[in-house]
């Protein structure tokens, strides 16, 4: 096993142990420099996006002292779910290397696919709706007039 997948396979085995969430760890790494590594912490937290992936990523960055990730790598123990692939590409990583499948999380019980069958069109049981903009469309024209970071 490569070294950096070994450290997210040993931080998800520690999550596991800790019931601090699902069967899932990360490790994020820049030229070589292991910024972070962490595991599944939904349970402990009870924060539903304390993905592996998240922790790290969010570690990393505090790391660094930005949000910018550029140049990293992130190692996952299984396929990124949707919010954790959308993270990845945020923060500018554009190698993710994982593990186990989608399927084989799905096996288990856990069920990213329902993400997906939303951004592939299908009915999920959740109701998006639209509303009319009104105030709120004014907050995008004040970040802009400010000339405000976009990231």
């Amino acid at each position: 096993m490569n070294k950096y997948m070994q450290l997210a396979f040993e931080d998800a085995l520690k999550g596991i142990a800790a019931n601090a969430g699902g069967p899932f760890g990360a490790c994020v790494v820049k030229d070589g420099k292991i910024l972070s590594v962490a595991h599944n912490e939904v349970l402990a937290s009870q924060d539903p996006t304390a993905h592996a992936e998240i922790v790290a990523i969010r570690r990393a960055a505090k790391a660094i002292g930005s949000h910018d990730l550029s140049g990293a790598e992130i190692y996952a123990t299984g396929y990124p779910c949707p919010m954790c692939l959308s993270a990845i590409i945020w923060a500018n990583i554009k190698t993710c290397y994982y593990s186990n499948s989608l399927k084989e999380a799905e096996k288990i019980g856990f069920r990213d696919d329902l993400i997906y069958h939303y951004l592939g069109g299908k009915e999920t049981g959740v109701e998006i709706i639209a509303m009319d903009e009104g105030d709120c469309l004014s907050l995008y024209d004040q970040y802009q007039a400010a000339n405000k970071t976009i990231y």
